[in-house]
């Protein structure tokens, strides 16, 4: 983030000299705010924060080198790279530096690399791609990555990089402030809707993506082009103005949610609220916000607000982990973590981030020495993260002795107490362990895919034939219906996709309407009618959210069954699944923490089992003649649901059963459908 609030005093009209301690006081409303929600206290918009300072520094740059561009027609790049590198390099690699180290010495082998991956690409400045790509959810805060804030800096490093270039475009091109303003005003909408569009079609995208970010960058630009215009208003509407941008921040910061489209238009709110208190705060005076963000509290965040987004994540991330801090019992204890952060900031912007903005050497400042360096510093750093990955498999995996494999699957089995050396699948290969519709391309991943090819298992030559139509839950029983239907004789459909039930409900996908499941659902049951085979298994997730943000109602979920019903011929049975177990983390990441005590990495049956869903499955199935399947009781005894049994791991991840044990399930399957 821009850290410096000056220009010298040299400028032309249209850029506001001097410091102006409403935006310093505005970006500590703006870290606060991001504190305040990532310390789990009920302020579930905080997210916001990012999006101000993204405005603000749009202002600033652009402030910048318009007053370059102003007295020169030319912009220095090798300077304006320099300052950059100056002001966010050294608290930025500090902080990523000892992440790496605590990473190591705190999370799981899994939760390390995933780090190191993380790591690198955060020296490299494209966190935002990496995390795009992974498809991660920022505002969901499972396994989290203590890289994941840096996301916000690979876009603002990004900007920088070719923001000065598009702007010495415009200067050439347009010779008048109004078409300067108009040319960005065009850049700011086409990004405007491109983020528009991927929150619909792309949710992980539109959030990490430049092209959807840009426009909050440059409606600060914006500001800075029709700075001289702007101040011309009087100073009471100046004030009111201003104080309505502190409104929508907050505003923003309280009503918007984990279920809120974001950012598109919703990100309107915060990032119009901090134009108009940067274009309009220092016109109003005392009579703005100005009076507020002045108070040295303000300043004094504002002052460190950029170590302090640096190095609150990571620690909330690290002692979250350790359990600590449970992550819904004590939100409290989160918030003394954030307090923590405060002086560990300002001992970074002490010590580190300042020394290298207010050097006066000459020396220190060329642009070799300080490529150099940063080159120097961000390999180190790269160098750590790689060998942190290599260094963790020295690790051990395992308890150091076996344990008997399972000869036939038992009802309210016993379960292993340790993490045996014959573990199958292994902890480091558990991901690993998925159908082979996965590979194959039989199971839809990809959210805009709606028609599954043709694939046909089994015995392919069988005149009787069954189906699977699921999400990925149905997609973990394809193991054990794979090698029943090869020995039995029947040929075996597959039609699963990802997050997208076989059950008529309308559900959302990244905080929107998913379109694209109820086609695919439309499509598969026409297929299935086509095909006509004599059963089709079904099992899904048991927890979607429906459109209004909340989760799919008992009600809903069941009406749905008889929307499918009816939409299937009367001549296909149907056989449903109930849903498996669910865990709060994935089993992997205790058990590495527990080898000798795998039973700390159980879940009680009354918190792993979905009791109203599982219920709504059986009745449901019930009023529409349809076999319910319930095989809970392979998972779990009376009271508990356990993670490995015999020297089989039962979960890949928090709620997907591994491949070995769906396969050891299939005789028991088989025998509970009914097919004659």
């Amino acid at each position: 983030m821009a850290r410096t609030d000056s220009v010298k005093r040299a400028t032309p009209p249209f850029v506001r000299a001097g410091f102006r301690a409403d935006i310093h006081g505005l970006r500590a409303l703006a870290v606060l705010v991001v504190l305040v929600y990532h310390a789990g206290l009920p302020l579930s918009g905080g997210f916001v924060g990012v999006d101000v300072f993204f405005v603000i520094s749009g202002f600033l740059i652009t402030n910048h080198l318009l007053s370059e561009l102003a007295r020169s027609s030319r912009v220095r790049f090798a300077d304006f790279y320099v300052r950059r590198a100056r002001r966010i390099l050294p608290a930025s690699l500090t902080v990523a530096a000892a992440t790496v180290v605590l990473a190591f010495i705190v999370l799981p082998s899994e939760l390390v690399k995933s780090a190191a991956k993380d790591a690198v690409a955060t020296v490299f400045y494209v966190p935002n791609f990496l995390f795009a790509v992974r498809g991660t959810d920022y505002l969901a805060e499972t396994a989290a990555s203590p890289f994941q804030h840096y996301w916000s800096l690979g876009v603002e490093e990004q900007f920088y990089l070719l923001w000065p270039l598009v702007l010495l475009g415009l200067w050439k091109l347009a010779k008048s402030a109004s078409a300067r303003v108009a040319l960005v005003a065009s850049i700011v909408v086409a990004s405007l809707l491109t983020s528009a569009f991927l929150v619909e079609t792309s949710g992980p995208w539109a959030y990490f993506s430049p092209a959807s970010r840009a426009w909050e960058l440059g409606v600060g630009a914006l500001v800075a082009l029709a700075f001289s215009r702007i101040t011309l208003l009087p100073r009471a509407i100046s004030a009111v103005i201003a104080w309505l941008g502190i409104v929508a921040i907050v505003l923003a910061a309280i009503l918007y949610g984990d279920t809120t489209p974001f950012p598109g238009f919703a990100a309107l709110l915060p990032v119009l609220g901090a134009a108009g208190v940067i274009a309009f705060g220092g016109k109003a005076g005392d009579a703005g916000p100005l009076r507020l963000l002045r108070l040295k509290p303000f300043q004094f965040l504002g002052t460190i607000s950029y170590s302090l987004y640096l190095v609150h994540w990571p620690l909330i991330v690290f002692v979250d982990y350790l359990g600590w801090v449970p992550s819904e019992a004590n939100a409290m204890a989160k918030v003394l973590v954030a307090l923590v952060s405060v002086p560990i900031a300002w001992l970074i912007y002490r010590f580190v981030e300042r020394p290298f903005i207010r050097s006066d050497s000459r020396r220190a400042r060329t642009p070799r020495r300080t490529v150099t360096w940063g080159i120097a510093a961000s390999t180190t750093v790269a160098v750590m993260a790689l060998s942190a990955f290599v260094l963790v498999d020295s690790r051990p995996t395992d308890a150091g002795r076996e344990a008997a494999a399972i000869v036939e699957p038992s009802l309210y089995p016993s379960f292993t107490s340790y993490v045996p050396s014959n573990l199958e699948p292994s902890l480091a290969n558990a991901s690993e362990s998925i159908p082979v519709l996965y590979v194959d391309g039989c199971h839809l991943r990809s959210a805009e895919q709606t028609e599954n090819p043709e694939c046909k298992f089994g015995d392919l030559s069988a005149t009787r034939t069954i189906a699977l139509f699921g999400d990925s839950h149905a997609a973990q029983w394809f193991p054990a219906l794979e090698q029943e239907a090869s020995e039995q004789s029947f040929a075996l459909y597959s039609f699963t996709k990802s997050s997208c039930p076989s059950v008529a409900v309308k559900v959302t996908r990244y905080n929107v309407r998913d379109d694209a499941c109820e086609q695919w659902r439309t499509n598969m049951t026409d297929r299935l009618n086509e095909i006509k085979p004599e059963l089709v298994v079904i099992s899904n997730l048991s927890n979607y959210t429906a459109l209004d943000g909340d989760p799919v109602t008992t009600a809903a979920w069941k009406r749905g069954y008889s929307e499918l019903r009816a939409a299937l011929d009367p001549s296909i049975e149907l056989a449903v699944i109930a849903d498996t177990p669910h865990f709060d983390e994935t089993p992997t990441l205790c058990l590495e923490v527990h080898l000798e005590s795998a039973e700390e990495c159980a879940s009680p049956r009354t918190q792993a089992i979905y009791g109203p869903f599982a219920a709504a499955d059986a009745e449901a199935s019930a009023a529409l003649g349809a076999t319910f399947v319930d095989l809970t009781d392979y998972f779990c005894d009376a009271d508990s649901c356990g993670v490995i049994i015999g020297s089989t791991l039962v979960y890949r991840d928090s709620h997907h059963v591994t491949v070995e044990y769906s396969t050891t399930l299939s005789a028991a399957l088989w025998e509970s459908l009914p097919l004659s």
